[in-house]
């Protein structure tokens, strides 16, 4: 892959970095792909870069950055730990500030042609919902948005397209929380949900127990077609 660290400077004060993964034609539109509390590791890199061979220049930014640059953390154990604290630790609103300012860089890159979307995952799912309501990106992909069903009062900014995928056993975000999303988007035509039965949070992650195979291809699939109908 065609990737590296970069600087992304558009923000309050040094040391705001993310993961470019080029596309093999090295053009296309933009993705923002947003980590989940487990830092910008070895599986949003590999995200990152599974969405770079499907066309797009892509960026994931380095959430945390605030709190500890560049974390790689595992799934059990101290990495665990490590995330629920860095986790605790974050403002969700700046975070999704950042967000919105890396989505602005990616669009004055070069290789950039078309629109930029955000796809997020988890917390990410959410900080790319608030990257919507602030106007910064073209469409938005939030995959189980952990928190978007406590900040429903964003959802009347966002006009432009947006798709939330959900898992049926998801107890972080029981089907109440997901109802009340849905009911901030009645009426409106910019929005499309799926549930994904008989899997749980995570379900995209092929580096935890979660991971389901056939809801995460199911889920690109839809993704793919959602980002290439409006990018």
């Amino acid at each position: 892959m065609n990737a590296q660290w970069i600087d992304i400077p558009n923000v309050d004060k040094a040391g705001f970095s993310g993961y470019l993964s080029l596309p093999p034609t090295g053009r296309g539109p933009g993705i923002v792909i947003v980590q989940e509390i487990w830092g910008v590791n070895s599986h949003i890199r590999a995200v990152a870069d599974q969405y770079a061979l499907d066309g797009y220049v892509v960026l994931a930014p380095d959430v945390f950055w605030r709190q500890e640059p560049r974390v790689d953390l595992d799934y059990e154990g101290e990495g665990r730990s490590r995330a629920m604290a860095l986790r605790q630790a974050v403002d969700d609103a700046q975070a999704g500030a950042d967000v919105a300012a890396a989505a602005e860089y990616l669009k004055g890159l070069p290789e950039v042609e078309g629109g930029v979307a955000a796809v997020g995952f988890c917390l990410g799912g959410q900080l790319a919902y608030r990257a919507a309501a602030a106007g910064k990106v073209d469409a938005a992909v939030a995959y189980y948005g952990g928190g978007i069903q406590n900040s429903l009062e964003l959802a009347a900014r966002i006009t432009q397209p947006i798709l939330f995928h959900y898992a049926e056993l998801d107890k972080l975000i029981p089907a109440a929380a997901v109802d009340s999303v849905k009911g901030q988007f009645t009426g409106r035509d910019n929005a499309g949900f799926f549930t994904y039965s008989g899997v749980d949070h995570g379900f995209n992650c092929w580096g935890r127990p979660a991971y389901d195979q056939k809801a995460a291809a199911l889920a690109h699939g839809r993704t793919l077609t959602f980002l290439a109908e409006h990018l």
